[in-house]
């Protein structure tokens, strides 16, 4: 798989304008955008249904200036948002590629919003780790799937034709163009897909156990929390094309799954004041450092298991994510008007858990910080009844990739672009540094959406459509 074939005289069955590989947000935007550009496109996607990463995830796209914003009497600024990217990852990333992202994602949204009916709002009752605005929009549900079913509807639509079931295995070159690919279905027979231009929208590699062990050791044993067909193909591609990559280690965790039953809880859970502990009852990090540095912590503790710790009071906040909704329902949420009562449902020490709790009350009485440095100046009080969930640390995505320029072209080693090569979403280096640390909530979807639209009006143009400079 992930080949690279220079093209022979044996043709292709089939051909368009623009080929996307991948049929995520990243894809079906960028298969959009390209179509209402004026090229004929076609989308390839390996499973039976487009969903991708993108329905694991709550399907939160964080976006500055938006009229959205400006509904909910939210002020906001790009340049505000872009200084957030950077902080969080410690300046690591390009500033040009951060501004760019940026300035672009709120029209994509709204776009989307005005063209394909998609009906975004933001999420106004809590903020983020590491944004200085709440500007986080998601559909009504607050849920991936919700998003990935309205992209697919928005795309069907529009005539744009979705071939499921089919791997692309190959690339084929033609000199320095890319002009088609190779597909395989589940039976083995294989097509040949002829195009002027190509959209690498496959996501990274954090399906590939060998890709992550070389990259991300840390997390070598961790739950994959992503999509399985993540097997890096696009990073293998473009590596054997001479492409530039970036920050291969940088990737986003999460350090609260809800264990065994695999249900993303959000991290409202925390930001509004909750707390982590171990199966001693003990915490053992600084859980407001963000829910993706928190993945790697999580697991070090003993058999990779913590409990997230919050009240009634934030439980009502969570409610309005599916996910959590869905977490109540199968019973992973553990209630109880008291500590001893809660410590019985969690299985640990019940004088462990009640000086940890009241190590927390006294911190957030005095507004101090704690040994880990977490501050609790302005953080509610935990009151009964208690919630807790056992949760896991994964791996939910990589964000090291292909470099791409302003019209996301994947770009050579030696500065050049490849005039019909493009990439979008995981498959090109994202915004978030070389670590988990530098990820900032949200900025797996920023790129999926700003360099999708990016990619696919670029491989229009690239195609022969008329698009402005």
């Amino acid at each position: 798989m992930a080949e690279i074939e220079a093209v022979d005289g044996a043709g292709f069955e089939a051909g368009c304008d623009v080929l996307v590989i991948g049929a995520g947000a990243a894809g079906l935007i960028a298969a959009l955008k390209a179509q209402e550009a004026g090229a004929t496109v076609l989308v390839v996607e390996r499973d039976a249904v487009a969903r991708g990463s993108t329905a694991l995830s709550a399907g939160l796209i964080p976006a500055a200036e938006t009229r959205f914003q400006r509904e909910a009497g939210i002020a906001d600024s790009k340049a505000g948002f872009a200084a957030d990217i950077l902080a969080k990852a410690h300046g690591e990333p390009d500033p040009e590629a951060v501004a760019l992202v940026v300035d672009q994602v709120g029209g994509v949204l709204e776009w989307l919003a005005d063209r394909h009916g998609l009906p975004f709002s933001v999420i106004d009752n809590f903020t983020y780790p590491g944004h200085s605005a709440r500007r986080m929009h998601g559909l009504p549900s607050r849920s991936g799937a919700e998003l990935m079913d309205r992209l697919r509807t928005a795309a069907e639509a529009a005539g744009i034709d979705i071939v499921t079931e089919a791997t692309a295995a190959t690339l084929f070159a033609d000199g320095d163009r890319i002009v088609g690919a190779g597909l395989v279905r589940p039976d083995g027979t294989t097509d040949r897909i002829g195009c002027k231009a190509l959209v690498l929208a496959c996501n990274g590699y954090g399906g590939n156990p060998d890709l992550v062990a070389a990259h991300i050791p840390a997390l070598k044993d961790a739950l994959y929390f992503g999509h399985p067909g993540n097997r890096g193909d696009a990073l293998l591609w473009g590596e054997a094309l001479g492409a530039a990559t970036r920050h291969l280690s940088g990737h986003q965790g999460h350090g609260s799954v809800a264990h065994p039953h695999g249900i993303l809880i959000t991290w409202a859970t925390i930001t509004e004041g909750g707390i982590q502990v171990n199966r001693d009852g003990v915490r053992f990090a600084n859980e407001a450092r963000g829910y993706s540095e928190s993945a790697a912590a999580v697991i070090a503790e003993p058999d990779g298991i913590a409990f997230t710790i919050f009240d009634g009071r934030i439980a009502a906040i969570a409610r309005q994510f599916e996910d959590f909704r869905a977490a109540e329902a199968a019973g992973a949420v553990l209630t109880a008007d008291t500590i001893a009562g809660l410590a019985g449902r969690m299985h640990v020490p019940e004088a462990a858990l009640a000086a940890t709790l009241g190590e927390i009350a006294a911190l957030k009485t005095a507004g101090a910080t704690d040994r880990f440095g977490r501050d609790f100046a302005g953080v509610a009080q935990l009151a009964p009844p208690y919630a807790a969930v056992k949760v896991t640390g994964a791996l939910f995505h990589t964000q090291g990739g292909l470099v791409v320029d302003d019209r996301a072209r994947v770009m050579r080693r030696d500065g050049r672009p490849f005039e019909t090569l493009f990439a979008a979403g995981g498959a090109a280096c994202g915004v978030s540094g070389a670590d988990a640390g530098g990820y900032l909530s949200g900025n797996g979807l920023l790129t999926a959406f700003a360099y999708g639209a990016l990619a696919g009006l670029g491989a229009a143009r690239a195609a022969g459509a008329s698009v402005p400079a």
